[in-house]
C-alpha cells in the first residue's frame, strides 16, 4: 500500500507539475498536514484512555506516514536543494527529524529483542535500587568470608577488583555494541582467584560471580533503555521545532508570494 501510494505521488507530480499552477502549494500543504498528524502520535501515547485507535495501530500509521513525508518532501522541493538560507535550514531540520525517526524505528525494533535475551525488561526507575541491593549483597559476602575462612583473600580481591564495578553503571557504550570484553575479563579474574581458594571460599566466590553477572545485566538494561529515552529527548523537540519553522515558512510564503492563486 505504501509503495503504491508513494509511486502514485511521484507519478502525479511528474505528470501534472507542468499543467497545475503552483503545485508546490498543494504538495506543501499536504506535507504540512501529514506532519501535523504525525505529531498526534505523541499525544495519543499520553492519553491512552481515549477511545481512539490502539497504540499499535497508531505506531504503524506513524511509521508509514513518516516515510511518506519523505516522498512528499522530495516532490515539494522538486528533487533539488532548496535555495535561500531559511529554506535550507527548514530542509535540514526536516532531514534531521526524518533521520532521527528512522534511527528510532531501528532501535525500537532491536532493543526489545535484545532485552528479552537478558531476562526481559527491567523498569528503568528500579535499576538504581536493584544495583544497590546487589552491591550490599556482594559486600556482605566479602565480609562474611573473612569470619568464615579466617582469610582476607576474597575481601581483598573484592575491594581491589569489584568494589568499583558494583559502585555504579559500567560499560554502557560497550553494552550498546554488545561488547562482552569487560565482563569476561572480570569473570576471568574471579576464576584466577578461585584456584587459590578452598571449597567453602570457592562457593562464596561463585555467589559473588553470580551477582557480578546480575549487575552486568542491569547495566545492559540501563544502557539500552537510556538510549531510547535520549532518542525521544532528541526526536520530539526536533519535531516541534520543525512545526515552528513550517509555520514561519507558511507566513513568509503568503506574505511575499500571496499564497496559491
Amino acid at each position: 500500500m505504501f509503495i503504491v501510494l508513494a509511486a502514485g505521488i511521484v507519478w502525479a507530480h511528474r505528470h501534472y507539475a507542468g499543467e497545475v499552477g503552483h503545485i508546490s502549494y498543494l504538495t506543501g500543504w499536504t506535507l504540512c498536514g501529514v506532519i501535523l498528524l504525525l505529531t498526534l502520535y505523541n499525544g495519543r501515547k499520553k492519553l491512552p484512555f481515549l477511545p481512539l485507535l490502539s497504540s499499535e495501530n497508531w505506531l504503524q500509521f506513524h511509521i508509514y506516514a513518516g516515510l511518506l513525508t519523505g516522498v512528499l518532501f522530495a516532490v515539494h522541493v522538486s528533487y533539488k536543494i532548496p535555495g535561500g538560507w531559511f529554506q535550507r535550514m527548514l530542509a535540514s531540520l526536516y532531514l534531521l527529524v526524518m533521520a532521527s525517526g528512522i534511527f528510532g524505528l531501528i532501535i525500537s525494533r532491536t532493543i526489545p529483542r535484545r532485552l528479552t535475551t537478558r531476562g526481559g525488561e527491567v523498569l528503568f526507575e528500579r535499576i538504581p535500587s536493584l544495583r544497590l541491593q546487589l552491591r550490599e549483597q556482594s559486600e556482605k559476602l566479602a565480609l562474611q568470608s573473612v569470619a568464615q575462612s579466617k582469610s582476607g583473600t576474597i575481601a581483598d580481591f573484592y575491594w581491589r577488583e569489584l568494589s568499583g564495578f558494583f559502585a555504579g553503571a559500567k560499560n554502557l557504550p560497550g553494552h550498546l555494541l554488545e561488547a562482552r570484553g569487560p565482563i569476561n575479563h572480570l569473570l576471568a579474574r574471579i576464576n584466577e582467584v578461585n584456584r587459590y581458594l578452598n571449597g567453602e571460599e570457592r562457593a562464596t566466590m561463585d555467589e559473588i560471580a553470580g551477582l557480578v553477572r546480575q549487575k552486568d545485566g542491569l547495566d545492559y538494561h540501563q544502557a539500552h533503555q537510556l538510549l531510547l529515552r535520549i532518542w525521544l529527548f532528541v526526536h520530539i523537540p526536533l519535531t516541534y521545532s520543525l512545526l515552528l519553522f513550517i509555520l514561519v515558512h507558511v507566513v513568509l510564503v503568503f506574505a511575499f508570494f500571496g499564497g496559491a492563486p
